[in-house]
């Protein structure tokens, strides 16, 4: 049964994909550099230290990697603070109350700095649902390595196999399969150019899902 549910944040809680687009192409063009599509979108679910490290590395920056993720944030923050018609994403409050309010155990394991994963919680009023936060920017390597799963695990109240993940990206995907924990893929309009097939299920629509629906999923 299950008992954990091990929540993604960007693309998953709230719509912020466009937002991090947005103030990247800002910092992109203050560096001078042109990152393409295809390259931008293998970023999603990538923790900023390895994105920015890759970027660094593609282009020959002379910036330290530390230095381009605080010059990031500060954007993405005043960004996040001035966009009016940000979301949740459609339905996912119902999932969370629905669950919260049948005793399963909801944790975020997001590959955003703390700081920003906190902003997020704050404003859309999270904070009593979830019994844990997990920040990629803790770990040496981000999505697709297994690791931050395997930690957000560590904290449920049941074993790893009483987990499940709710994920969009490609990279957070191979992450949860990689730590051996079911994962539902949720296929929203920001889930431009993922690969979500190494899924268990792939949902379009967070009604789809409920704590009836879910409770015995991965015993079946």
């Amino acid at each position: 049964m299950v008992k954990t549910v091990i929540f993604d944040m960007d693309g998953v809680l709230v719509d912020t994909e466009p937002v991090h687009y947005d103030v990247s192409l800002l910092q992109f063009k203050d560096l001078d550099i042109e990152v393409p599509d295809e390259m931008y979108h293998t970023f999603t679910g990538n923790s900023n230290k390895m994105i920015y490290q890759k970027i660094k590395d593609r282009f020959q920056l002379a910036h330290e990697v530390e230095d381009l993720i605080v010059a990031k944030n500060k954007l993405f923050l005043e960004a996040f603070d001035n966009k009016e018609d940000l979301h949740l994403m459609p339905g996912v409050k119902d999932l969370i109350i629905d669950l919260y309010e049948n005793g399963v155990q909801l944790i975020v394991a997001s590959s955003s700095e703390m700081a920003i994963i906190k902003k997020v919680f704050e404003r859309f009023g999270l904070n009593p649902y979830f019994t844990h936060k997990v920040s990629g920017e803790d770990f040496p390597e981000s999505k697709p390595n297994p690791a931050i799963f395997l930690k957000a695990a560590s904290y449920s109240k049941a074993p790893i196999n009483e987990c499940i993940v709710i994920e969009d990206s490609t990279n957070g995907i191979t992450a949860a399969k990689a730590a051996g924990i079911f994962c539902i893929a949720y296929k929203g309009k920001t889930a431009v150019g993922q690969d979500q097939s190494k899924a268990d299920m792939i949902v379009t629509d967070f009604s789809d899902l409920s704590f009836e629906k879910i409770k015995n999923i991965n015993s079946q």
